[in-house]
């Protein structure tokens, strides 16, 4: 009786936890859903002047609490507006990225308020041997003649964004660098005075930067005697002079003379074996 009731007993427990663990994991999927909301993002890449279509998006899943600020979750709020900063595959599609409504697909469209479009001449060194591509970002660097009329290098602007290469405003394949003769650059008004002025006075050069990349290189430039300054040889310590020690020597003290005596008045006086002197 004893080992019926235990079994009994065992089978009960058994039952009632498969119970709540199914009881537990509907409460949990039930609270996932509804902590679930949709956001739109991009089916394809989007290149910056291109106007979207319904085909270009698609809604996915999101936390609720995790929604990018500036996200989509209705398509028709998104058809016609024009990217402004490419969107790549499966990236959501936000506000700050899109040109405002009403703006019309071009490369007008992309330029930032306050900021304007300049097409600098290039060739395949100037254009960084084809490796430039809209959305990229560069310094302008112009060689002159200062005001001695000696030649100077110096960086005149510093990350300035790439528009468009030639006339395409659209990222071309990467792995194909190609080389154009003219470049767009989207600069403030005074950045563009600049420019127009480094290129009639020199010649201008693009040099490809990391788009992360923020930190300002302040430079002074570079003239013809910095770029052939002939390093100056560390002095030799020479041998040190030997010093002739001078010994001074004590000068002798005059040796006072003995008087001599007068032998006119002495006299010897020998008597048997005995010697003597006599004075007179």
């Amino acid at each position: 009786m004893k080992s019926k009731r235990a079994i009994i007993m065992l089978t009960l427990s058994v039952l009632l936890g498969i119970a709540a663990v199914m009881l537990a994991a509907r409460w949990m999927g039930q609270q996932a859903a509804s902590d679930k909301t949709t956001v739109l993002v991009a089916s394809s890449d989007m290149e910056l002047g291109q106007a979207i279509t319904p085909t270009m998006v698609q809604s996915v899943p999101w936390p609720a609490g995790a929604v990018p600020a500036g996200a989509f979750d209705d398509p028709k709020k998104l058809e016609g507006r024009v990217v402004r900063i490419s969107i790549f595959k499966g990236e959501p599609v936000l506000a700050p990225k899109l040109a405002p409504e009403g703006t019309k697909a071009g490369l007008d469209s992309v330029i930032k308020e306050g900021h304007r479009a300049i097409t600098v001449k290039v060739n395949e060194v100037v254009g960084v041997a084809g490796f430039l591509a809209p959305g990229s970002y560069v310094d302008l660097l112009v060689n002159f003649r200062d005001e001695r009329d000696k030649p100077m290098s110096r960086v005149v602007l510093e990350r300035i964004m790439v528009l468009a290469i030639a006339q395409e405003a659209q990222r071309p394949d990467e792995s194909k660098p190609r080389v154009v003769n003219a470049v767009t650059l989207e600069v403030t008004p005074e950045q563009a005075e600049k420019i127009d002025l480094a290129r009639n006075i020199g010649t201008l050069s693009l040099i490809l930067r990391n788009q992360i990349d923020t930190q300002d290189a302040a430079t002074d430039g570079v003239r013809q005697q910095n770029l052939f300054a002939a390093e100056t040889p560390a002095p030799v310590a020479s041998a040190p002079v030997p010093v002739k020690k001078v010994v001074r020597r004590a000068k002798p003290k005059p040796v006072a003379a003995k008087p001599v005596e007068d032998s006119s008045s002495r006299v010897e006086v020998i008597r048997g074996l005995q010697k003597a002197t006599a004075d007179f």
